[in-house]
């Protein structure tokens, strides 16, 4: 499947071929921390399928197992395009869903590092919604 996308401002864009079958939930509290929310979504990408134009900026985090991961994100509004394995050599990128546009076409085949999942997801379909701002 061909996806696009961008960051918030648009200053940051890519194209990619992508498999379905790669997207997921990462609840571990690094992703937490990071995207400010209860989750990510990513969809693995091998580089190969990825081209992005605009500048960027890396942060560099260790991850639980002790790796490295290199995370981009458009230096000026900040919004995190993906993260891979520091290193030479071809790379597997986990591109933030929220910036393909194609995203509600894109549901998650699965979900890890589900012990530290927010206790509250499984409820969010008794809270009461809006479908704009009040």
């Amino acid at each position: 499947m061909k996806i696009d996308g961008q960051c918030h401002c648009g200053r940051v864009r890519y194209t990619a071929t992508v498999d379905p079958e790669n997207a997921s939930v990462c609840h571990c509290t690094d992703c937490q921390a990071i995207s400010g929310s209860a989750f990510r979504t990513t969809l693995r990408v091998p580089d190969s399928d990825f081209e992005m134009t605009g500048d960027t900026k890396t942060y560099m985090k260790i991850a639980a197992s002790g790796n490295e991961r290199v995370l981009v994100f458009c230096p000026n509004c900040g919004t995190q395009m993906y993260g891979t394995m520091a290193g030479d050599g071809p790379k597997l990128l986990s591109v933030r869903l929220g910036t393909a546009n194609q995203r509600a076409q894109l549901p998650p085949k699965r979900q890890i590092w589900c012990q530290s999942a927010m206790p509250w997801l499984n409820n969010l379909a008794t809270v009461p919604m809006s479908q704009e701002q009040d």
